[in-house]
């Protein structure tokens, strides 16, 4: 029989595939950190690949190897159409194992799980096909072959698989992908506010019931960057000031839909496309607490955003709170 030691099998490896004739597609978390990529082919070549950009929120990246050998790329299938109970089959490198077939069927579609920068990675496909350890970023297939997404993570208290795997949808990874090829990194559209953990939100509401005053109801602004969408419609952020902290505005809804959290705010936003105007309906606490409205026009994400610590600096009330500790 085969014997796998596991303490032999190098870390920072995993899976990918072909996406054209020069790109290859692997998860984000698979090449984060390195400072060089190697790929070896079906034949067992090696070649050095570099990175053309990543989307971590989306646990994608795109690497691109010119002199690699001619073999075709998959073919693209579609996930909007996948039935749950639909076989599929997954390919990857678990263990260290290259070139490994496992098969399954879809068992949920639209699910969600937090992915490696935190945000809540969503519309993602369950699937009972064995997915270890190396299998990160190696494609999942439909009964005739065809791309349908990518392998990202297990739902597993011990680590290893327990008939509990997730793939990113193509949908998704063929727009993502499209725009890395073209941008370098993928658009999003941005309004321009940092939120409140939801730790530290029910600390505050807590506090602020034994004080006989109404909890937080929305998702709560923490600080707004400077020249933002959300600056420009005039969001206020949270203080902290020499009488204490003075709350920011208490964002209730989206587009007439509810938010109570960063989450609920973050998949609104990503649906829609810079450029785009949004009507934001939020609370105000100040000598009374006003129930008001705004619109703001989004634009795109910058690549790097840093908490606004220097945002409003000047403001007679106090100066913004950064990294709130619980």
């Amino acid at each position: 029989g085969l014997s796998v030691d596991l303490q032999e099998i190098p870390q920072g490896t995993g899976s990918g595939f072909l996406w054209d004739k020069e790109h290859i597609v692997t998860n984000y978390h698979v090449i984060k950190d390195a400072d060089r990529a190697t790929v070896t082919f079906a034949d067992h070549s090696v070649r050095e690949a570099l990175l053309v950009g990543a989307e971590p929120d989306c646990d994608l990246a795109v690497l691109k190897c010119n002199d690699r050998p001619k073999v075709p790329a998959l073919e693209p299938g579609t996930s909007s159409k996948l039935q749950v109970g639909q076989k599929v089959f997954a390919i990857g490198n678990p263990f260290g194992l290259d070139q490994t077939l496992t098969n399954g069927i879809i068992s949920g579609l639209g699910r969600e799980m937090r992915g490696v920068t935190g945000r809540m990675m969503r519309g993602l496909v369950q699937t009972d096909a064995a997915i270890n350890p190396g299998n990160s970023g190696g494609p999942l297939l439909d009964a005739r072959g065809r791309f349908i997404g990518v392998n990202t993570m297990i739902a597993s208290p011990s680590g290893a698989f327990a008939g509990v795997g997730f793939a990113i949808p193509s949908d998704t990874v063929n727009r993502i992908v499209t725009q890395i090829i073209k941008y370098g990194h993928a658009k999003h559209a941005w309004m321009g506010i940092y939120l409140s953990m939801d730790q530290w939100t029910e600390k505050l509401s807590r506090s602020l019931e034994r004080q006989g005053m109404p909890r937080i109801q929305g998702a709560l602004v923490l600080n707004v960057e400077p020249g933002s969408p959300a600056e420009l419609a005039g969001l206020r952020p949270t203080l902290q000031s020499q009488q204490g902290i003075l709350l920011g505005d208490e964002i209730l809804a989206v587009d007439g839909k509810e938010v109570k959290s960063s989450d609920d705010i973050a998949a609104l936003v990503d649906d829609k496309g810079i450029g785009e105007t949004v009507e934001v309906t939020f609370l105000r606490r100040q000598r009374r607490v006003e129930k008001l409205t705004t619109k703001l026009t989004l634009t795109e994400r910058p690549k790097r955003t840093h908490v606004a610590s220097t945002a409003r600096s000047n403001d007679p009330e106090g100066v913004p709170v950064a990294r709130p500790k619980l």
